[in-house]
């Protein structure tokens, strides 16, 4: 990192944060660093690579100045996901040079390793950047790993075919205990997809209505308004969708007083995937199939 300077590396976080501000809802890692890297002429060290590793050195250098950033509380990261924070958006309105604006989260990310617990009162600088560069490596190391396993994970679900993605949820609500009655056949399905009930012979109420979307683009209100017009009031509504829901969708849903919609995005499916995986069968597990893998935790 000795060939960067820190206003470079402030210029190349404050327009990362411009490109985040864009996207309220967070954006895909890979995603934020490929438009960044458009705004940039890179010198040769920059755009050059690792030799060990391969990876980007542009790359690289980003993500290890945005932990100060998320240190500061600037910016959250969650599964290839990166967010810039209200605190992130006013600290670049309130340091407008790139250098002050890189040298403060790099104090305030001082400020947070001082608090950790174990760490000693003072350490000299030289041990000081070299205990930095560890916890970053590690960090990024795991942020990298982190976003790849979802990245690929979110790929599988969205080139399934979609009556595949149909069965897979069905097979995750058996999994979770539920009693599938009917998961619909190819051709019009009337904005419901399955029906599961709390028993076998689907008698005691709720009955569960499922709408599943393997879609790109989030749902938004009018989307999520026409699968409520067919959920009863003593039915339970599911809508499963890939894209996620926009803002406004997940209010609507909330709001609702006379019907219960639970809205799933890729996020949760997962997590539910994941959570209930050892009920799966081995077909359901054969439709995304995990393995765990395990990586050394960075300090939170």
């Amino acid at each position: 990192m000795a060939e960067i300077t820190r206003q470079r590396t402030g210029a190349f976080l404050k327009k990362l944060f411009e490109i985040l501000r864009l996207h309220p809802e967070g954006i895909q890692a890979g995603l934020a660093l490929e438009k960044l890297r458009g705004h940039f002429s890179l010198s040769a060290y920059e755009s050059g690579i690792y030799e060990a590793s391969g990876a980007p050195r542009f790359d690289k250098i980003v993500r290890f100045a945005t932990v100060d950033c998320v240190k500061a509380g600037w910016m959250l990261k969650h599964k290839g996901i990166w967010t810039v924070t209200d605190e992130g958006l006013a600290a670049t309105e309130q340091f407008k040079d790139p250098t002050e604006f890189y040298r403060e989260a790099c104090r305030l990310y001082a400020q947070w390793r001082a608090s950790q617990p174990g760490e000693t009162s003072a350490p000299s600088e030289t041990n000081e950047t070299l205990l930095e560069v560890e916890e970053k490596t590690t960090s990024v190391t795991f942020e990298q790993a982190e976003e790849q396993a979802w990245t690929e994970i979110e790929q599988h679900l969205r080139k399934m075919p979609p009556y595949d993605f149909q069965d897979l949820v069905a097979d995750l609500l058996r999994a979770m205990g539920y009693h599938i009655g009917w998961v619909s056949p190819p051709g019009r399905d009337g904005g419901v997809d399955i029906i599961a009930n709390t028993d076998p012979l689907g008698t005691r109420p709720p009955r569960i209505k499922v709408q599943v979307k393997r879609v790109g683009q989030r749902v938004d209100t009018d989307g999520l308004r026409s699968f409520i017009a067919i959920v009863n009031e003593d039915d339970v509504g599911l809508f499963v969708s890939t894209g996620g829901f926009t803002r406004d969708a997940e209010a609507f849903a909330r709001n609702q007083e006379r019907r219960k919609i639970t809205l799933i995005d890729s996020e949760r499916l997962i997590d539910l995937w994941i959570q209930f995986y050892g009920k799966l069968d081995d077909k359901a597990r054969a439709r995304m199939p995990l393995t765990p893998i395990y990586f050394l935790t960075p300090k939170s």
